[in-house]
């Protein structure tokens, strides 16, 4: 089966004929009729009712057209998509983009470079979407190990702690680790920046897992767990019920821009450069 032949059959149902198809893809109309029938002989099956007047699908052919009409609209993204590589930027992120510094990217960058879309794609895995084939480039924050990337890193942020808003610790304006060696902490191990190791091996809080930011803060809200979270997550993710406190004892987290070694977008260093002062300037 090839392309072409769906491409024939799925014009065959909308111009109504053979001849008409024979004018739009300026080929005649033998040339029309074998390409259906090399593709009725591929699927084994008859597509098409054909008499001296009209042309019409059968039951069978109505189904194939079907699946032929999204076969050759993905076959058309794939094109687009390819072609527009260097006109289009997708940045990938798991949990928060660029927190208090998103919208400013965002706007700067249309200002800066008017000629490459900028999209920001979320993907909840631990390369943001890099190894999914998702985006062209990803933030993320926690090293990658894997040699296919590069990295570069763009700033910091300060871990905050996620809270009931009735726990007694959010009447506090810090909390220490120490604080939260009792509770039970919800983590994401694939792609969160909080690990029981953050604390001495004697000392570590239980865990919990989950894989997605809203059910994390929909848990934390009941007062059943805590979480621990670098500073773009509050500012993109304000939450009822949930407050957010800064853990003055634990190490910044360090946001890493990564991109394919071997393959960089166009613009890897202008995003690179345009993001470091942002952090910069904070």
């Amino acid at each position: 089966m090839e392309l072409r032949q769906l491409r024939c059959l799925v014009a065959i149902i909308d111009e109504g004929g053979f001849t008409a198809v024979a004018a739009v893809l300026g080929v005649s109309q033998a040339a029309v009729s074998r390409t259906l029938a090399s593709l009725e002989q591929a699927l084994g099956v008859r597509l098409l009712r054909r008499t001296s007047r009209v042309v019409t699908p059968t039951a069978t052919g109505l189904r194939v057209a079907a699946h032929a009409r999204r076969v050759l609209g993905e076959v058309d993204v794939l094109v687009q998509d390819a072609a527009s590589g260097h006109t289009r930027l997708r940045i990938g992120y798991a949990w928060s983009a660029l927190g208090r510094h998103t919208l400013a990217f965002q706007r700067r960058w249309t200002a800066q470079r008017p000629d490459t879309e900028l999209q920001l794609v979320r993907v909840n895995s631990a390369s943001a979407g890099l190894a999914e084939g998702s985006c062209d480039m990803a933030v993320v924050r926690r090293p990658l190990e894997d040699r296919r990337f590069d990295a570069a890193i763009i700033g910091l942020e300060r871990r905050l702690c996620a809270l009931a808003a009735d726990d007694p610790l959010a009447r506090r304006r810090s909390v220490r680790l120490a604080d939260l060696g009792g509770r039970t902490l919800l983590v994401d191990r694939r792609t969160g920046t909080t690990t029981p190791e953050l604390w001495p091996p004697d000392a570590r809080p239980a865990t919990e897992e989950t894989h997605d930011v809203d059910d994390w803060l929909t848990v934390i809200a009941t007062g059943r767990s805590v979480g621990m979270t670098a500073e773009a997550t509050a500012n993109q993710y304000p939450r009822p019920g949930v407050v957010y406190r800064p853990v003055r004892d634990a190490e910044p987290v360090a946001v890493r821009l990564v991109w394919w070694r071997d393959d960089p977008h166009p613009a890897t260093q202008a995003v690179v450069e345009l993001l470091t002062s942002l952090y910069r300037a904070q």
